[in-house]
């Protein structure tokens, strides 16, 4: 049933619209600095939905349901769904080795970290990444990010027994699936992914790429100035299996229904990429919710007493993503914003609140 499905259906809203706007009104309260979109809905039914502030400082272009955000980690969830899809096409299962697809990884340990261990950031890997060459931090892709697990030489734990959350291990999707089928990654999300969710303007980033209704991220500098910082200026940013997905509300609101109708994946197999594999730490250095564990591309919080949220969280550049969602109830929450001085968990648990869902 809708959260207004009531004879007082109008005034609930009007006040729910109103304590909502009060959120994010209190930061986006400039029309004219980076901005944020915002949508909540319930089945067909939309609960709250507004936008604020400038998706380009330059061209002066305000941020839309139709902004290309960079969607940054919540990437990561578009190339779970593609290893999960061949693997109920029997192309690879998630207990394969990465050994089968990395030969050249001299290490023995990558015969015991499995596609299911990279996918739910337990597989020990360290992020080891160089950062000496300022170069290759601002411009490397999937391929020459990875490349120093050729001679990685040890793990920082176990794999399967512990949370880490990094993104090198999520960059090996982008092979894994060339290598398993001999098709191009990003012919084959076009295709089995975006195709058949039905979204017709998400791109991934590249640096001669022309992405319509392009929003930039931004960061204050030290004076106070906002300034772009996006690619050519935030670290591995065009690294696209783990985080350079450029999306609107619109067609992400098309990717939510898809995974909903299971469209993209059985309902067999959405079970399992909304299992909390690992809970996380309070330690945890990225990902930290009370009552929270990680499934395959996505955080899943388990509340006693409340329905499950299923969510993921995005920071790239100047980039602040929350997409996140009740199941049970049929509700999604959309907040894509170009600027990160922002508590995001902290607006979005308030306005849950707000809805009674926290």
């Amino acid at each position: 049933m809708a959260i207004f499905a009531s004879a007082h259906a109008v005034d609930m809203k009007n006040d729910v619209t109103k304590r909502i706007d009060e959120v994010f009104g209190a930061v986006y309260n400039n029309p004219n600095e980076p901005g944020a979109a915002v949508l909540i809905m319930q089945g067909n039914d939309t609960l709250y939905s507004r936008c604020f502030g400038l998706a380009d400082m330059v061209t002066k272009a305000p941020v839309t349901f139709a902004t290309n955000f960079c969607i940054a980690s919540v990437s990561k969830q578009f190339s779970a769904v593609a290893l999960l899809q061949l693997a109920e096409q029997g192309v690879l299962s998630l207990n394969d080795p990465l050994s089968k697809f990395f030969p050249e990884f001299q290490a023995p340990f990558f015969k015991d970290i499995t596609l299911h261990h990279i996918m739910s950031h337990t597989s020990g890997i360290p992020d080891a990444r160089p950062r000496n060459d300022r170069n290759f931090v601002l411009y490397s892709n999937d391929v020459t990010s990875v490349q120093y697990m050729r001679t990685l030489n040890h793990l920082n734990f176990q794999p399967g027994t512990q949370y880490e959350y990094i993104n090198p291990t999520f960059q090996l999707i982008y092979q894994i699936v060339e290598r398993a089928t001999g098709i191009p990654f990003e012919t084959y999300m076009q295709k089995n992914v975006f195709d058949k969710a039905g979204m017709t303007t998400c791109r991934y980033f590249e640096p001669d790429r022309n992405i319509a209704c392009l929003a930039h991220g931004y960061v204050r500098d030290g004076k106070g100035v906002w300034q772009e910082y996006d690619y050519g200026e935030e670290s591995f940013f065009g690294t696209k299996a783990d985080g350079a997905l450029y999306c609107s509300i619109n067609d992400f609101v098309n990717w939510e229904r898809a995974l909903r109708d299971n469209k993209v994946w059985t309902a067999a197999t959405k079970r399992l990429a909304y299992n909390p594999w690992i809970m996380i730490p309070a330690d945890a250095e990225y990902g930290y919710q009370p009552h929270t564990g990680y499934g395959y591309g996505f955080f899943v919080q388990d509340m006693p007493n409340h329905p499950t949220h299923v969510y993921h969280l995005g920071d790239n550049g100047g980039f602040t993503i929350y997409a996140g969602k009740i199941p049970e109830r049929d509700v999604i929450f959309l907040f894509f914003s170009t600027r990160p001085d922002i508590d995001r968990l902290g607006m979005v648990n308030k306005v849950y609140s707000i809805l009674g869902f926290q």
